[in-house]
């Protein structure tokens, strides 16, 4: 037998493309949402099974389709975000169904058609977002297509009001709300603007004791972003929107920052713009009041703005139980909206905590295979994006169970994938598509190769010109510490720094980055485990 080479390298790890792994919990998972349609009126399996069929036929067509892609397009995709979105959504379309059972509406009908629709978006997202990256090149006009989606509800003529709150547009009959697209463009601006600007937020600027403040001309367009969440607020009368669009602005600087000052300077500034908009707009206050004070006889009867759905939705809950009273077994019609925004309550009641609990579980993995994607790619872009949609479905879904509870007011905001609505839907299905993308780009393999002297050539000369451009316009303090050479290739601390090794600060100056690298730093890709 002979030993290894002491010094001998450590082996890289080639990354699985784990697509079968996919395919066998896509199976499980239509199962489950094919099945639970069935439970919730097993006697409609033999009477009239057509709208069965066809919600599993679209659900089943459409999440195979998505793998089919996959295979072809990202085949290093994580393999069980398809998984974990196509179950809610089937949990989803057999609640809706369920509901309309006993309310006698056809909801399920077009939420089966969002579906279709949805995922065939998704398919088209991941044929053509082959680099995420390419998403960096729309920053700003991602900013201005969100101010427009926003303003579209407030074009007479267009816009309509549904329960004092003007959200949507009408195109052909149909409602759509822009609001759903426009937190997706929101992340890309976000994503975008802060790992460009991202040294110039934390370094530039007046320096007061322990605090350096940026100047307003870093952090202008991300005011401007904030306005918008604002106007939403006033303009549109959507508390949950505003939170929503505020709470993604917080994470997103948290996350590119890594300074808490942020966060209690944002959580400061909801706290009192909440308290004046409760003083100055009645909706406001009319949600406060019946959040705190929901069982007052006054409060629970008050038309508009009483807390019955609040309470019959606790109520529900309370009578589900540990074990829940079984699928098509308890009385969500009792609850206003119960398929959209109260449709935790009847799952709560029919599940109980146990099968809640579950599709809690389920969220959170959700999270946390984005959190991991962000965690694998190598650019600051593709870093703050996929934690930023990430974030943003943990928001959501924290301020609906939040309102459904009684922890926080109800704001109106749906559950993602499950509740009906199809801008909704349609929104987190691109959400899936694009974490999708950045989590291939995380697992695929790297090449490597040794850098050249050309190479190192051009990374002096683009770091030396970085560094006269901003000697030349005062955006540093002398104090701060200077970008050496050494920094950017090793990727220990240089500002400018979006990968660990020499090729790939070359491949990123050259628009090409990924596409080699150098091994010379010692480190190994990453994405090699699950």
């Amino acid at each position: 037998m002979t030993s290894a080479p002491p010094n001998a390298p450590d082996e890289q790890v080639t990354p699985k493309p784990r697509r079968i792994t996919e395919l066998f919990l896509l199976l499980i998972a239509l199962a489950i949402g094919i099945g639970a349609n069935i439970l919730v009126d097993p006697d409609q399996l033999t009477e009239d099974p057509g709208r069965i069929i066809t919600s599993g036929a679209v659900l089943a067509g459409g999440g195979l389709l998505i793998h089919v892609v996959l295979w072809i397009r990202a085949r290093y995709a994580d393999p069980y975000l398809l998984p974990i979105a196509v179950t809610l959504n089937g949990l989803g379309l057999a609640m809706i169904h369920r509901i309309d059972l006993s309310t006698g509406q056809t909801a399920s009908d077009t939420q089966v058609v969002w579906t279709g629709l949805a995922m065939v978006v998704a398919c088209v997202v991941l044929w053509l977002l082959k680099d995420h990256r390419l998403l960096r090149k729309i920053t700003y006009i991602s900013l201005l297509l969100s101010a427009l989606l926003l303003l579209l509800p407030m074009v007479p003529g267009l816009g309509v009001e549904i329960n004092g709150a003007r959200l949507w547009i009408s195109v052909a009959g149909r409602t759509f709300q822009p609001g759903e697209i426009a937190k997706i463009t929101l992340a890309i601006f976000f994503a975008g603007y802060l790992s460009t600007n991202r040294d110039l937020i934390m370094l530039a600027g007046r320096k007061i004791g322990p605090v350096r403040l940026p100047r307003f001309k870093d952090i202008a367009p991300m005011f401007a972003a904030w306005l918008i969440a604002i106007g939403v607020l006033v303009l549109q009368r959507d508390l949950g929107t505003a939170i929503l669009f505020f709470g993604l602005f917080l994470v997103m600087i948290y996350l590119a920052t890594g300074r808490m000052g942020w966060i209690v300077l944002g959580v400061t500034l909801m706290l009192v713009g909440g308290f004046v908009a409760s003083r100055i707009f009645s909706h406001v206050s009319l949600r406060l009041d019946s959040w705190l004070n929901a069982f007052e006889p006054e409060v629970y009867n008050r038309s508009p703005g009483g807390s019955g759905q609040i309470v019959q939705g606790l109520f529900g809950l309370a009578s589900g139980g540990l074990f829940g009273q079984g699928l098509g077994q308890g009385r969500p019609d009792l609850v206003s909206y119960a398929n959209s925004d109260m449709i935790i309550t009847a799952f709560g009641e029919e599940l109980g905590l146990i099968g809640l609990g579950a599709i809690l579980c389920m969220f959170l993995l959700f999270a946390t295979r984005g959190l991991r994607a962000a965690l694998g790619t190598r650019d600051h872009f593709g870093k703050l994006l996929a934690a930023g949609l990430s974030a943003l479905m943990i928001i959501q879904l924290l301020v609906v169970i939040g309102g459904v509870t009684r922890l926080l007011p109800l704001t109106g905001l749906t559950t993602p994938f499950m509740s009906a609505g199809g801008s909704s839907l349609l929104s987190n299905w691109i959400i899936t598509a694009v974490l999708l993308a950045i989590s291939h780009t995380a697992r695929r393999p790297v090449l490597t190769g040794p850098a050249t002297d050309e190479d190192y050539a051009e990374l002096q000369a683009h770091v030396k010109a970085t560094r006269d451009d901003q000697e030349r316009e005062g955006e540093l303090d002398d104090s701060e510490p200077t970008t050496e050479l050494s920094s950017s290739v090793a990727g220990t601390g240089g500002p400018h720094d979006d990968a660990g090794t020499a090729t790939e600060v070359i491949s990123r100056i050259r628009g090409r980055s990924g596409s080699k690298s150098s091994d010379q730093s010692g480190s190994t890709p990453e994405g090699g485990t699950q």
